[in-house]
């Protein structure tokens, strides 16, 4: 798991170029086919219109020759006399029946010669007889068709032609017919003498329209009450679907080309005529799905897009490694060289762009070289300087109060104490003005404290009282000069502002492998957010308190300085964190890469 994540990270850089152009190429190309897909069924959609609407219109004419020919039909047939007297008598001897019967079939055959040949003509007079043209056509018999219910409707509007569709019942043998029928009347009186039926097989009328139907392409004829009486599937003739009624008027009523729907669970483009003097409707359906496939290959499409991304992916790849692989081997040396060393230049090979990142680095790294070599000895002097200013920080006050109090205890008599003050003043002066780069042991630290402490209750009296514990163990370790004297004075001269009489405990120790010097007060307490103000009126005065944790810092690392936490009213404590240093040294800060040398005896540490 380790080496995967290893590898992922190394080719970071890499993996994330891959997959954004991945990503990108894998989108214009679903894009583009999408598009490229949806323009050819837009196209195909629009092209497939235009010429179904022509189509329609090519059978629209061939219904309305043959709605034409109904009434033309109906008007010769009414203006033969031949006819309406045969259809009238009602007594006609046998000689003259024969006579009639033949004088009417040879009008009918007139007539018939200008009709199509797939309808038949049938005519049924008040006296019920009954001239049939192709009587195998339609063997119908005149009491069954006096009484059926076309003739009724055809009564019931005598002035008009009416379509009517008769299902595949006893009637009509088994198959299904579009009946043309018109009352036969007297025009002075408007009597109705006759009846004329033009019916025409299903199966025929569908040879109006069955030569321009394709797969995933139908026609059906939909009448004003919403039958479907024609269709080039079967299955439907004779159903009712109002739905399919009311599509093909909102089309026909919004001049539509075309509207999409979905109709018999399909998702459909309808496309509409009509007929208003056969009170029918031509309905084309075009399966759009059936149809598309059967035009537009989608899978050869996929599979071409699919092809081009694997190449163009293959091609990304091979570009993609050649560019990051350069560049991760110049930020892993980058990487390296920040942990070992600094100093190293990189190597410049790879590609181009990865030279020229390889040669500016370089050229920066030379640059940076020559200006921290300056600034480290700057700094360096720099630093001396302050460390050497340290040891005259001394308190002039302290000195002033110290000799002060000395003058007093030799005016009162008090030989033995002023000696007592001078002894602890005099290695307290050599110790703050020797070297203060260099170390002490904390036993020496120990006498210092001690001679201070020593000094301030002279001056102060027992009212601050001060005790001190330190392990024997930590007794030969080194610290710096000046640590922690500092925090010892501070909590003489500000802790007990407010308070009088307080203590003052020192503890060395040590804790997980460091050096812990901890000065504790019970005097007031401060607000530490206010330290940083308080320090600007000198509350952290004397021999560079303020400075002790930065010179710790600088010298030791960020792993070691001062912390002080404090209470209002309860009192400060100081934490010093410090090395163990077992022998005595010098230090120099090394401000180039924060690391720091010792010198003693040649060492290093």
């Amino acid at each position: 798991m380790k080496k995967l994540l290893s590898i992922i990270h190394h080719n970071n850089l890499f993996i994330k170029m891959f997959l954004v152009m991945v990503i990108s190429i894998i989108s214009v190309s679903l894009l583009i086919t999408f598009s490229t897909i949806r323009m050819s069924n837009n196209l195909f959609m629009e092209t497939f219109s235009i010429t179904n609407t022509k189509v329609l219109n090519q059978i629209k004419q061939q219904f309305e020759q043959f709605s034409y020919s109904v009434v033309v039909t109906s008007m010769d047939v009414e203006n033969n006399a031949t006819i309406k007297r045969m259809l009238t008598e009602e007594y006609v001897s046998s000689v003259d029946a024969s006579t009639s019967f033949y004088s009417i079939k040879e009008q009918m055959e007139r007539l018939y010669s200008d009709r199509p040949n797939e309808a038949n003509m049938i005519i049924l007079g008040e006296n019920e007889r009954l001239f049939n043209m192709k009587y195998m056509n339609w063997s119908v018999s005149g009491d069954d068709l006096i009484d059926h219910r076309i003739t009724k409707n055809t009564k019931e509007n005598p002035n008009q032609i009416l379509y009517q569709f008769v299902d595949g019942g006893e009637i009509t043998n088994g198959s299904p017919m579009v009946v043309a029928t018109k009352a036969l009347t007297e025009r002075s009186t408007n009597h109705i003498y006759g009846y004329l039926y033009i019916p025409i097989r299903e199966l025929d009328l569908r040879g109006f329209y069955e030569d321009y139907m394709s797969k995933g392409n139908s026609v059906m004829l939909v009448n004003g009450s919403g039958k479907i009486i024609s269709s080039d599937d079967e299955s439907f003739i004779g159903q009712d679907s109002p739905e399919l009624l009311k599509l093909a008027k909102e089309t026909e009523a919004q001049s539509l080309e075309y509207q999409e729907a979905n109709v018999f669970g399909k998702d459909q483009l309808l496309l509409t005529s009509a007929l208003p003097a056969l009170d029918l409707y031509i309905v084309n359906l075009v399966d759009q799905e059936l149809v598309i496939n059967n035009l537009i290959n989608t899978k050869e499409i996929a599979l071409i897009s699919t092809i081009i991304v694997l190449l163009a992916l293959v091609v990304v790849f091979i570009i993609s490694r050649r560019v990051t692989n350069s560049i991760s081997r110049l930020v892993k040396q980058i990487s390296n060289m920040s942990k070992y060393d600094f100093s190293k230049p990189v190597d410049e090979s790879g590609g181009y762009e990865a030279r020229k990142i390889a040669h500016a680095f370089n050229y920066m790294l030379n640059e940076l070289q020559e200006h921290v070599d300056v600034l480290m000895k700057s700094q360096r002097k720099q630093r001396k300087s302050e460390l050497e200013a340290l040891q005259h920080q001394i308190n002039p006050h302290f000195l002033y109060n110290t000799l002060t109090s000395v003058k007093l205890l030799v005016k009162d008599g008090k030989k033995e104490a002023a000696f007592e003050t001078i002894d602890a003043l005099i290695p307290l002066l050599q110790n703050a003005l020797g070297n203060v780069d260099e170390t002490i042991t904390v036993e020496q630290e120990a006498a210092n404290i001690q001679n201070y402490v020593l000094i301030n209750q002279t001056r102060y009296g027992d009212r601050i009282k001060v005790n001190s514990l330190i392990s024997p163990d930590c007794l030969h370790y080194h610290l710096p000069k000046l640590v922690i004297q500092p925090f010892i004075e501070n909590a003489f001269f500000h802790a007990f502002t407010e308070k009088k009489k307080g203590f003052i405990q020192i503890l060395i120790a040590q804790r997980n492998d460091k050096l812990v010097c901890e000065v504790i007060d019970t005097g007031d307490g401060m607000r530490l957010d206010k330290i940083e103000s308080k320090g600007k009126r000198q509350l952290f005065s004397g021999i560079g308190v303020r400075n002790v944790h930065e010179r710790i810092q600088l010298l030791f690392g960020e792993d070691y300085g001062v912390e002080i936490s404090s209470e209002l009213k309860k009192g400060t404590k100081v934490k010093v964190i410090l090395p163990l240093l077992e022998e005595k040294a010098k230090y120099i800060t090394n401000s180039k890469n924060s690391t720091k040398e010792r010198l003693s005896d040649g060492g290093n540490f």
